[in-house]
């Protein structure tokens, strides 16, 4: 799904213009008339989330800087372009402390817009990332640092928040690359074990000889190697979650040892004269069909049983399509940020392709996806030629990759070469950098006296007047800017 952008003026004739602008850069957009209709819109949890809002300062009931207040309190993060007729230093300055991401003077160019959505749209995206992985490395993810606009998805958070309130056993299934680590944090990360240890294990890449050794932990000198004393993975965790990932990969003898861990809250390291008791939240997870590995003798049932106390799981991306852009985004501003690039985001054409397919690799075939078109990348946005494996595989979308022949390969026949022109109005004078700054008075100033020695054709005079200087005062800042001999040039 594309992002939506919210559109609150009093003006309807204003509304309707930035409206058409904004679909036309293939937005999803709703709009309201006053301050008070955008808190309740970016507020409503039945309908899609508020990705931008472009706000009014000006308006009858809630002006803009009541309603950049009352987001404040009550912690709306959406990024916010304000509008104002008048371009006061003060009006800006005191939006921009209040929250606002950019700001825009009416009437607004579609140029100018399009950059102000793409950048506030950029930074929003980076900065929930940043503060995603954040609180990952913490162990204070929730799941409100869950990307997802799916009813499905929202199911499952729901189910995971009920699960988080008790300390019962939780079981996560899904396809490979759905996220259940991240599901499986959430949970650790919405209960009162907030902050303490969160330790993952994926069964299936340990040793089998070493699984209950790093599981359990074993004493110096328990077996031949073990020259120091070893914490297992369960001791590690206490206090906190342990999160095993694979489990229908485990052996069947360290099956039995998991089973009592679990039913007398004590493990056994190798070489031990006791037990160990231990305090730990269990989270597992599988890729595969547990209660056929059953069936096969390759699974425990009493484990089963005791793992499979609250299922939850995870669809496919492929069923939760309205979370591709999002997720792309937020990839996206990630990789270009630790890549050193200015990408602004996506073609609304890349997020059609990318929407429309199937993703067997699910969220982490996504990335990788994003990841490799972002170093493959040379323009400011991604598009579909960043992603031939992906277009090549759905209809509409192809994309001619040349095949290496082993011999002199036939001429090629002639293809019609598609060349994307960015059409730019001469008029509009850019006022932010690439990086989404603003430019220096001296290059802006620059600019404006190059474009009056062209359109009044080099009369000074005429120049000067327009301008708002004296006409000494224009001789000298276009020498120092070596423009008077093109002035002289123009004049003769």
């Amino acid at each position: 799904m594309t992002a939506t952008v919210l559109i609150a003026d009093d003006d309807p004739v204003q509304r309707r213009l930035l409206e058409a602008m904004a679909r036309r850069f293939g937005y999803q957009v709703d709009v309201v008339d006053g301050g008070e209709a955008a808190l309740a819109r970016m507020e409503a949890s039945d309908l899609p989330a508020i990705d931008c809002l472009i706000l009014d300062l000006v308006m009858p009931d809630l002006d803009g800087m009541g309603v950049l207040g009352r987001m404040r309190e009550r912690k709306i993060a959406t990024p916010v372009i304000v509008q104002t007729a008048h371009s006061s230093i003060e009006a800006i300055i005191s939006a921009m402390r209040a929250g606002a991401t950019d700001f825009v003077v009416k009437p607004v160019g579609a140029e100018r817009l399009q950059v102000s959505i793409k950048n506030a749209l950029r930074v929003d995206a980076l900065e929930e990332e940043l503060r995603r992985i954040s609180k990952r490395n913490t162990g204070s993810l929730t799941f409100k640092d869950i990307v997802t606009r799916s009813p499905e998805m929202g199911r499952i958070i729901r189910l995971g928040e009920r699960a988080a309130k008790s300390t019962i056993p939780v079981l996560i299934e899904g396809e490979s690359g759905v996220g259940k680590e991240l599901v499986a944090r959430a949970i650790q990360g919405a209960s009162d074990r907030k902050g303490k240890p969160f330790i993952t294990v994926n069964c299936g890449a340990l040793p089998e000889n070493l699984v209950e050794s790093i599981l359990f932990g074993h004493e110096k000198g328990a077996f031949t190697g073990a020259t120091e004393k070893h914490v297992g993975k369960f001791a590690e965790a206490n206090g906190g979650t342990l999160f095993l990932d694979e489990i229908g990969e485990l052996p069947l003898e360290t099956q039995v040892k998991l089973l009592r861990a679990l039913q007398e809250g004590e493990i056994d390291p190798i070489g031990a004269k006791r037990p160990m008791k231990v305090d730990v939240r269990l989270v597992s997870a599988t890729n595969q069909n547990l209660i056929e590995l059953v069936k096969q003798g390759r699974f425990r049932e009493d484990l089963y049983y005791r793992l499979n106390v609250f299922p939850i799981t995870i669809p496919p991306l492929r069923s939760r399509r309205d979370d591709i852009a999002d997720l792309a985004r937020r990839f996206l501003a990630r990789f270009a940020a630790e890549e050193g690039k200015r990408i602004r985001g996506l073609t609304a054409e890349c997020i059609a392709l990318l929407s429309r397919y199937d993703w067997p690799g699910n969220v982490r075939q996504l990335e990788n996806a994003v990841f490799r078109a972002v170093v493959l990348a040379d323009g400011d946005e991604l598009t579909v030629a960043e992603f031939p494996q992906i277009a090549a595989q759905v209809d509409g979308f192809d994309v001619r990759v040349p095949a290496v022949a082993a011999g002199p390969a036939p001429a090629p026949a002639p293809q019609r070469e598609i060349v994307r022109v960015e059409v730019r109005d001469p008029n509009v004078l850019r006022l932010l950098e690439e990086n989404g700054h603003v430019r220096q008075l001296e290059q802006l100033e620059a600019e404006v006296i190059k474009f009056a020695l062209a359109h009044y054709r080099g009369q000074m005079s005429e120049m000067a007047r327009r301008l708002g200087i004296g006409r000494s005062t224009l001789y000298r800042k276009m020498k120092d800017l070596g423009m008077a001999e093109a002035a002289a040039e123009d004049a003769a």
